[in-house]
């Protein structure tokens, strides 16, 4: 377990001195540098530990892509999770809402982070329907898979299994619970919510199709190059679906982008290390239905998103919710082993 952390808690140590030199940038005070090193561990913490369901669906993609694309997510891939999807991706959403150029989007951000927060948290409906549908699809295309064999909640997961032979059927459920949820959001917003879940459901089909189209390729080394691009894309319009969220509260805590970008980071890259130890020791397949409790926290944190656009849903709610049911998926697992072994 060692060997799959250092490289995260190298990076810890990292991002408490980064904070540390933040506090004492912002304050000047030694209260100031322990508050913000404060801060740092809190945002981590609670970062793995909403996202540690998002750890075991990577590993769900990852133990078919080959090492060179598993190193890539943890080089590359840690790059985009941490300066785009928790940087970027915020500092974009807020200019093309404030109709502020880059520039000043950091100036804002770095002078007054309180109404970068503000105009950031504005854009919570079209967050939330975005990465519902997104999400959503995720888990639902899981159970509605008719080749699915194995099931943890016998009595749900093969109905679920018998539906899908008809086609498209998750997309149809997720298209009406748009609808359904539109009519709760505040007026002059459902149309916002309508068109970004209909892109959170276009990114969902396009990743996915862009996965079969590269895998079409003839040659085998490029059909693997190509399938572990198409994953690759796939995990990392995930981890912004289930990262996002985070960011937006996370001014809850602090309006400093630098604090709150390296305690998010230090999580992001902790969830990584756990992918990869999940893949490289075996963990799915040694507990047979962690993979079924993972999927349905993603649906469960997609209902939470779906909700989140006309209703204050605690992050602890939609975090503890997913650990829930990992917990019960291991645990069903763990009497599966003993009762087979």
């Amino acid at each position: 377990m060692l060997k799959h952390l250092r490289g995260s808690l190298l990076l810890t140590l990292a991002g408490l001195v980064l904070g540390a030199l933040a506090g004492w940038t912002t304050h000047g005070t030694v209260e100031g540098v322990l508050h913000a090193v404060f801060i740092v561990s809190v945002l981590s913490v609670l970062e793995v530990s909403l996202s540690f369901d998002n750890a075991v669906i990577n590993a769900t993609v990852l133990r078919d892509m080959t090492p060179v694309w598993r190193h890539r997510f943890m080089t590359w891939g840690i790059l985009t999770a941490v300066v785009g999807m928790r940087v970027v991706l915020p500092l974009g959403i807020v200019a093309a809402i404030g109709g502020l150029s880059p520039v000043e989007v950091l100036v804002l951000a770095a002078t007054r982070p309180e109404e970068y927060g503000q105009i950031l948290g504005s854009a919570h409906v079209s967050v939330s329907a975005f990465g519902g549908a997104f999400l959503a699809m995720v888990g639902l295309k899981y159970f509605f898979d008719h080749e699915k064999d194995v099931h943890w909640i016998h009595v749900i997961e093969t109905r679920l299994s018998q539906l899908g032979r008809i086609h498209s059927v998750e997309l149809g459920i997720v298209l009406v619970l748009l609808y359904a949820v539109s009519g709760q959001v505040e007026d002059g917003k459902q149309l916002e919510f309508l068109v970004a879940g209909i892109f959170g459901l276009v990114t969902h089909i396009v990743v996915s199709g862009v996965g079969d189209l590269l895998g079409s390729a003839e040659a085998t080394t490029t059909h693997v190059v190509r399938s572990g691009l198409s994953s690759f894309l796939y995990l990392e319009v995930l981890d912004a679906s289930f990262s996002f969220d985070g960011v937006i509260g996370a001014f809850a805590l602090s309006t400093n982008l630098m604090i709150i970008a390296v305690g998010l980071g230090v999580g992001a890259m902790f969830v990584r290390s756990l992918t990869i130890m999940f893949v490289e020791r075996g963990t799915l397949t040694q507990f047979r239905y962690l993979e079924h409790g993972a999927f349905y926290a993603i649906i469960a944190l997609g209902v939470t998103m779906f909700l989140q656009a006309f209703l204050h849903v605690p992050e602890v709610i939609s975090g503890l919710s997913g650990a829930a049911a990992i917990g019960l998926a291991l645990w069903s697992s763990v009497r599966y082993n003993r009762s087979h072994s």
